[in-house]
């Protein structure tokens, strides 16, 4: 599929969506803007980078990079020294967050206070299944210990069956509790089809989620760069922002997905993507 057709595409998915809620979703911007995407001090999508090579042959850890990260830890048995690891990690190669469970924000959240790395609280993971009511107790609670931002699962089922005015109102109610701090809606786009995909990006914009995210990493698929290119497609041009997540392992991986439209990179293997080494990516 080219550049046309894709465009073609996603108008028409975008107002099929527009249409089953009634009509109520603003119209999109132009194309033009949808693509015009900076990174940080000035970058642009086809600037031409330092190379890979110089920056580690130095000793260093590429800081364009290291600021777009949020460091992760989300494995059901994870450990307190893992945790404190985590933060010293991110702390250390100036990460911009460390994303945990909600039972070690606080911990995270005092570890990490005097520095330029933040919290982040998963609620609602990785199922998306909770109540909205129980979504959004989570993420209260979670800002109440230090987090940040919140990262909360789109109510996978209800977007599968169609019902994309349970879905709206999940997130709105999750939105809600977050304020005054940001929320990423993570999509689970490999159970997503590509309609499905855009009506999410719709439904985020609407309930006015700050990020649309691709994956949780335990839904048995990552990010793509179609679908990172997809997502920025749909949102870029309302000021939402895209993170790609799970699979971004090496810093080649992460300069790719930079270049397709994220803004943010969720990542567990995070010190070697800006060390120059090779991760795991288990989250």
């Amino acid at each position: 599929m080219n550049s046309q057709q894709m465009d073609e595409l996603v108008d028409l998915l975008v107002h099929r969506v527009r249409a089953r809620l009634g009509g109520s979703l603003p119209a999109n911007d132009s194309n033009e803007a949808l693509f015009k995407v900076q990174y940080g001090s000035g970058w642009q999508r086809n600037a031409t980078l330092v190379p890979t090579q110089l920056i580690h042959a130095a000793g260093r850890s590429d800081n364009r990079v290291a600021r777009r990260i949020d460091h992760t830890l989300l494995k059901p048995d994870a450990t307190r020294d893992q945790v404190v690891k985590l933060c010293e990690e991110a702390k250390r190669h100036n990460f911009y967050s460390v994303c945990v469970n909600s039972s070690n924000v606080a911990l995270c959240a005092d570890l990490l206070r005097g520095s330029q790395t933040v919290p982040i609280c998963v609620v609602g993971f990785p199922l998306g299944a909770s109540l909205p009511q129980v979504k959004a107790y989570e993420a209260r609670e979670a800002i109440k210990l230090g987090a940040r931002e919140i990262d909360t699962v789109i109510n996978i089922g209800a977007l599968k069956s169609g019902d994309l005015q349970t879905v709206l109102e999940d997130l709105i109610v999750t939105v809600e509790a977050s304020k005054p701090y940001p929320l990423k809606v993570i999509l689970e786009t490999s159970k997503l089809s590509e309609e499905e995909k855009v009506a999410a990006c719709v439904l985020s914009r609407e309930a006015k989620a700050t990020f649309v995210k691709t994956s949780t990493g335990f839904g048995g698929g990552g990010a793509t760069i179609e679908d990172v290119r997809l997502m920025k497609r749909v949102v870029g041009g309302s000021g939402m922002q895209v993170k790609a997540s799970g699979g971004v392992r090496t810093h080649e991986d992460a300069w790719a997905m930079i270049e397709a439209g994220a803004d943010r990179l969720g990542a567990s293997s995070s010190v070697a993507v800006v060390t120059g080494g090779e991760g795991s990516g288990d989250y």
